[in-house]
Order: structure tokens, then C-alpha cells, then sequence
């Protein structure tokens, strides 16, 4: 990544080159709007925009054959990108990076036939199966619920995607200009208390489905998330522990007990600041 970072960064030319290529390659596109805000971070918006405006050419492919969602996320972390450079605050990309995970779930919900083969094919088995619903807990789900809960899922997913991509090109910008830059940024990312007690009151709303539907408490989850998993990091550097423990967690987080700890940690950390008190 570092050497395609250098080659980037060598000229406009460059960057166009690999926008352009990067974007024509399936799940390799994936590094199209990873280039676009290295060039944003690094170059500004006047230069950003001359290789956007490239990356949509060449991703724009994807959308004419029915998938946005590549240029969703394009446009998504150039627009983090920009975020970040003109605030310096983590904390505020990741709450903008919440509109990226609505986008991709407005965008399948105006395009069901996305998720509809996965669902015919769950429909074919349930019939065959004899089965009425999904059971879960004791309680009988239909199919049509999970769809929902599905769907604010890949929402949710392709947020996570696209902080670690715009992480990715703040590395790569440090690797090349600030070594070590990145490591101290992540370690210091903190939501603060203000922020932490309006997410917090919006996932209290979202699990009596007032005003906010249930399944969006996966996006007001993510920005602690992140924010636990840096302070995590940072006393591991601190206390100068083995990698290993970290490798360890990684391993758990799937699990959704592993995942609220680490919110719990990020909530408490908002008011307690433990990076200052070790």
C-alpha cells in the first residue's frame, strides 16, 4: 500500500492512472475512493476533484450494469476526506460517516431486486421445509423482518467498510509524510461526553422504535465502536503489551457480548478519559 501511495502521489497523472484502473477491477474497486482521499487529504479539493471526477468514469461502470454502491462509497469517503481535513476530528468523520450507511440503505431499499434472489432463495427453503418464519428466541420472525434488519445490516456494513478505507489513506498519507502520525491519531480518537450522551439518547429511542427505527442503533453503535477499539489500542502501546492481545480480541469481536464491552468502555471513557489518568 505504501508503494501505491508513492505512486500516487507523484503527479496528477499518476493518481488518474490508478483511479481508473483500480476502478475497473471488481472488489479491487475498493481502493478507487481509497486513492481520491489520499489525494483529498494530501492535495485538497482542486486536485481531489480532477481525479474524482476520473474515479466516477471508471467506477461509474459498476453503476451502469445496476451496482451504486461503488460509487456510493466513492463519493462517501472523498466526502469523509474532506471532512477530515478541514476539521482534523475523527469524532465528527465518524458521525458523518453515518450518512454513508443510510445512503447504501435507502439505495436498496429503492432497489429491492439487490436483496431479492437472496430472498427467494430463503423463501424456496422455508416452503420446502414446511416452516412459517424464522424462530428466534421462542418467538416466530418472518421473513420480511429480517429483511429489514438485513438490509440496515449491509447499511451498517458498508460504514464500517468505508472508515476503515479512509483509515487506510490517512495511513498511507502518514506512512509517506508524518511516519508514525496515524498511530498517534487513532490513539487519541475520543468521542466526547456531549456526543456520547446524544448517541446514547438516540439508541434509547431506537430500541422503543420511537422516532428511529430499531435497526439503526448499528449505526449510532459504530462511532464508539471505533472509539473503545482506539483506546484499547492506545493503553496496549502504552503498557507496552504483546500484540497478541490484540490479535485476541479481534478474534471476539464478532461476538455481539465482546462488542457492547467495548462501547460500555467507550461510553465511560467519554466522561472518565483514561488516556489522561495512564
Amino acid at each position: 500500500m505504501r508503494g501505491l501511495a508513492k505512486f500516487v502521489m507523484n503527479g496528477r497523472k499518476q493518481a488518474i492512472l490508478a483511479v481508473v484502473l483500480l476502478g475497473l477491477v471488481p472488489l479491487v474497486y475498493f481502493l478507487n475512493p481509497v486513492v481520491v482521499g489520499l489525494v483529498m487529504l494530501r492535495k485538497g479539493t482542486q486536485e481531489a476533484g480532477i481525479v474524482f471526477a476520473w474515479a466516477v468514469l471508471s467506477i461509474g461502470a459498476h453503476a451502469v450494469i445496476g451496482d451504486f454502491i461503488p460509487l456510493i462509497m466513492l463519493c462517501g469517503i472523498s466526502g469523509l476526506a474532506w471532512i477530515l481535513r478541514k476539521t482534523e476530528s475523527w469524532e465528527f468523520t465518524l458521525l458523518a460517516a453515518i450518512a454513508i450507511g443510510l445512503a447504501v440503505e435507502v439505495y436498496l431499499r429503492l432497489q429491492p431486486l439487490v436483496l431479492d434472489v437472496l430472498f427467494l432463495q430463503m423463501e424456496l427453503y422455508l416452503e420446502t421445509n414446511n416452516l412459517q418464519g424464522l424462530q428466534l428466541g421462542g418467538e416466530g420472525v418472518q421473513l420480511e423482518d429480517f429483511r429489514e434488519s438485513l438490509t440496515s445490516f449491509l447499511g451498517a456494513m458498508y460504514m464500517f467498510v468505508a472508515i476503515m478505507l479512509l483509515m487506510l489513506a490517512r495511513w498511507m498519507q502518514a506512512s509517506l509524510y508524518n511516519p508514525g502520525g496515524f498511530q498517534q491519531e487513532f490513539h487519541a480518537l475520543r468521542i466526547e461526553q456531549k456526543v456520547a450522551m446524544i448517541l446514547l439518547g438516540l439508541m434509547l429511542l431506537a430500541s422503543f422504535q420511537v422516532l428511529i427505527p430499531q435497526t439503526w442503533i448499528l449505526y449510532l453503535i459504530l462511532p464508539l465502536l471505533f472509539s473503545g477499539m482506539a483506546l484499547i489500542h492506545a493503553l496496549a502501546a502504552k503498557k507496552q503489551l504483546s500484540s497478541l492481545w490484540l490479535a485476541a480480541l479481534y478474534a471476539v469481536l464478532m461476538l455481539p457480548v465482546v462488542v457492547n464491552m467495548v462501547v460500555l468502555l467507550a461510553l465511560v471513557d467519554s466522561w472518565y478519559n483514561f488516556r489522561k489518568r495512564f
